[in-house]
């Protein structure tokens, strides 16, 4: 019986792990071959940046274009497998340049170091007890990383909260970390760890957890843009946004898909610049689920003279230094496409696609459906996984998606018929 308990399998090279997995899945050699080929990100360098690897896994990579943030263009990098997230974008802003482009502004790069302190005898006391020492709190953590000092970061501030949990009332210290163009895990996960004893001592308690929160509240992006109500379709389609906006405010259901249509354009770039997608995407949506109700990111309403306006606001915590983004040499190409020179600007680019997205999405919704444009790019999909080849691929979409039979038993029986053709 073949078993995924594989002993060492950390100590070998990619090529012996991938023998073991050819034998473990039965893989043909066309298949060996996929998983082992290299592009720009070589297998050496995939080797060292996580565990057990066997090969990489390219991803589509599109340019968005049309962005003028802050009277600035940009180019931008969006890496992703689902159709008509770039082109909607691209259009999407070239809407919104009619009336100035996107307007955006980030607060101080600055994320939250938690440590749990547990078993404290007088939590009040306590917290007390460790904002009067706040000061040397702040300078044994700025010990920790001279460096981020010396660029105008580091820690900043301490705060306590008490929190009552199902195992008793727990004294929570946050240390509030400039981070500057880093994301900040390693920094405020160090400083983090450094300071734990001391308030141990002077709270009594006993530490925990001390790590890094994803829901960064004190490092928001924001975005904000006019869409020329006759250019986007006329009043009809401007009251057709703000109906289906409204149903997402007030429907968790509808907000869920709402906001993952935000998250389609923010999560490219943050993948394409080598940045945390899955921190980027816990601290949107637990962002926007505070206050007990889960809420829409971005906000819709009319202006005097009839035209749409939007604007979004999100955590977004992402970074030019370090990680992939350092590390990965088509990310580094991205960054340069971008041409962004700090985090925050970087973040503030992310949050206007976001919006972007956004708007398109419920456009495409208030007008034709949201089908129409997806599903004939996502034909092309279907034709390729039904063995369509060259002009093969854009015949057999054209015609499921006149059709409107985009399914993969059409698409095969199209290709048969061609194939008798010929």
């Amino acid at each position: 019986m073949k078993t995924s308990e594989i002993s060492g399998f950390y100590k070998l090279s990619p090529a012996e792990r991938l023998a073991l997995v050819k034998e473990y899945a039965g893989l043909s050699e066309d298949e060996v071959k996929t998983l082992s080929a290299e592009g720009s990100l070589k297998l050496a360098d995939a080797n060292r940046m996580i565990e057990n690897v066997v090969g990489t896994m390219p991803m589509p990579l599109g340019m968005a274009v049309n962005f003028k943030v802050n009277d600035r263009d940009y180019l931008v990098p969006m890496a992703l497998e689902e159709p008509s997230v770039v082109a909607a974008a691209s259009n999407a802003a070239k809407m919104a340049r009619a009336k100035g482009g996107f307007t955006a502004t980030t607060t101080a790069p600055v994320m939250i170091g938690q440590i749990q302190v547990t078993h404290v005898p007088d939590p009040d006391e306590a917290a007390q007890t460790i904002m009067r020492n706040k000061n040397k709190i702040i300078d044994m953590c700025n010990a920790k990383d001279p460096v981020l000092v010396k660029f105008g970061g580091g820690a900043k501030d301490v705060e306590c909260r008490i929190v009552q949990s199902m195992r008793g009332p727990m004294l929570i210290v946050h240390l509030l970390v400039d981070c500057r163009d880093a994301m900040g895990a390693n920094a405020v996960n160090t400083m983090a760890e450094g300071v734990a004893p001391y308030l141990e001592e002077l709270s009594g308690g006993k530490v925990f957890l001390r790590i890094i929160s994803n829901l960064a509240v004190k490092r928001l992006a924001r975005s904000t843009a006019v869409f020329d109500k006759e250019s986007i379709g006329g009043p009809d389609v401007v009251e057709g946004i703000l109906e289906a906006y409204a149903f997402a405010e007030a429907d968790p259901y509808r907000c869920a898909t709402h906001n993952k249509g935000v998250m389609n354009g923010i999560d490219a770039v943050v993948l394409a610049t080598g940045n945390d997608f899955r921190a980027v995407e816990a601290g949107a949506h637990a962002y926007a689920a505070m206050g007990g109700r889960y809420h829409s990111l971005t906000t819709w309403e009319k202006n005097a003279d009839g035209d749409l306006v939007g604007s979004i606001e999100l955590p977004l915590a992402v970074g030019l230094i370090g990680g992939a983004t350092a590390s990965h040499p088509v990310a580094k190409a991205n960054v340069r496409i971008l041409g962004v020179k700090t985090a925050q600007e970087l973040a503030e680019v992310m949050a206007s696609v976001g919006l972007a997205q956004n708007f398109a999405a419920l456009r495409a919704l208030a007008t034709e459906g949201i089908q129409r444009g997806h599903m004939s790019l996502h034909a092309r999909n279907i034709a390729i996984a039904a063995g369509a080849i060259d002009d093969e691929i854009d015949r057999v979409a054209t015609l499921m998606a006149s059709e409107k039979k985009v399914r993969m038993d059409r698409a095969k029986e199209i290709l048969e018929q061609l194939r008798k053709r010929k």
